[in-house]
């Protein structure tokens, strides 16, 4: 296994520095190598690093998050409120929709099973879009109307949104039937997650502000430490208590740091910050290499055309979706149109369940992992690149006033 890693962080660092250099986001390049040196090409990864690749990404999701949760202001999150609530369901609610009336169609599949496709592909990606929203806040650009922080709040509810409506999709598709009460676990699990990062992260603090009043200099390697073995354990939790109440593991890890961030003095929040930006490095390959290593290739070519049709059409639906989630606020044109670039990759969550139907022994798993095996090949590079295109142009700029 230890090749196995130091072969994708050498060569995701190779060809995420051929990717800068030609003028493309660093995640293509990242992206390709995992696919170049994934089980489906060359096979140089480990099975058993495969075997647990899901863990890995999760841990370098927690990380952005944490990095997330210490750069968002609780002040420009209220400027936000409504917008980012319904980013968290319309958009993707309505790609599903295209999927259910659409992939019958098209595809000459059932309903139940056109369900289930959109549930697969209704997922904004957190890899591509948070680390994004990040580095917009960090560079104060959106500022003015907390634009990076709406997409960020949105995007990480979305997940969870999506998530659940799968399982109740494949369900239906299987003959099981729809258990409502799935549903109503959505906005319980937001909630509990909410809560339970919050009184988590608030106890942090106040643990932190103590050892610091006291004398007691408690390390920022050792905070860090700190904050991830709790990440983990709320990540744990979620599935610990699942059968008990839905919990949002990922909220509840954003929050706690949103938490620590805001009870914190700004001189520790700012080095804590720091500390997970060097993290994050090592992280960020991990994640997209990884992705890029559950991507079988061959499915593309028997995707084809009629894939990247449906795809193209649901993202079409979707930006109303997204259109609709933004009337009455004051975004100017463009940055209505920048947060629907934002909200056009896919990746992380397609790539965790994209087999899962086939697996299951659907009819048409197949299907839905090529067009899933598709999604992530063309949206992950093209939102990626729109984002990194426009954001100079389109929102504005720190200290710039209209």
């Amino acid at each position: 296994m230890l090749f196995s890693l130091g072969l994708i962080f050498l060569v995701g660092l190779i060809m995420a520095q051929l990717s800068q250099r030609l003028g493309l986001p660093r995640i293509i390049g990242m992206l390709l190598a995992g696919i170049l040196i994934g089980p489906y090409v060359a096979n140089l990864i480990h099975p058993q690093l495969l075997a647990i690749s899901g863990d890995l990404r999760s841990l370098a999701l927690m990380i952005i998050l944490i990095k997330a949760g210490l750069s968002l202001d609780v002040a420009d999150l209220k400027k936000v409120g409504r917008p980012a609530l319904l980013l968290s369901f319309l958009p993707a609610s309505f790609e599903i929709l295209a999927y259910c009336l659409l992939a019958p169609l098209i595809f000459n599949i059932s309903w139940p099973d056109a369900l289930v496709m959109g549930t697969v592909l209704g997922a904004v990606s957190p890899a591509v879009v948070v680390p994004r929203m990040v580095n917009l806040i960090d560079r104060g650009y959106g500022q003015d109307k907390a634009i990076p922080q709406m997409i960020l709040a949105g995007a990480s509810c979305d997940d969870v949104f999506v998530i659940v409506c799968f399982s109740s999709s494949l369900a239906l598709a299987q003959g099981q039937g729809v258990n409502l009460s799935s549903f109503t676990s959505i906005p319980i699990a937001i909630l509990t997650g909410i809560l339970i990062g919050c009184l988590l992260g608030l106890g942090l603090a106040r643990f932190f502000n103590r050892a610091y009043q006291k004398g007691d200099y408690i390390r920022n390697s050792s905070k860090l430490i700190i904050i991830l073995a709790l990440a983990c354990l709320l990540m744990g939790l979620e599935n610990l208590l699942a059968n008990y109440f839905p919990m949002s593991g990922l909220l509840a890890v954003m929050t706690m740091s949103m938490a620590v961030a805001a009870k914190c003095p700004k001189q520790v929040r700012d080095r804590l910050a720091s500390k997970f930006n060097k993290v994050w490095l090592a992280a960020e390959m991990l994640l997209f290499v990884l992705v890029g290593a559950a991507v079988d290739i061959r499915y593309t070519v028997l995707a084809g055309g009629l894939a990247i049709l449906m795809i193209a059409l649901a993202l079409l639906i979707r930006l109303v979706g997204v259109y609709l989630s933004l009337l009455g606020t004051a975004l100017t044109k463009r940055e209505r149109l920048f947060t629907i670039l934002a909200y056009l990759p896919k990746a992380t969550v397609q790539a965790a369940i994209g087999s899962v139907p086939l697996a299951q022994g659907m009819a048409s798993g197949q299907l839905i992992l090529s067009v899933a095996v598709l999604a992530i090949l063309v949206t992950a590079p093209l939102g990626a690149w729109a984002i990194d295109q426009t954001y100079q142009t389109w929102l504005l700029p720190p200290l710039v006033k209209k």
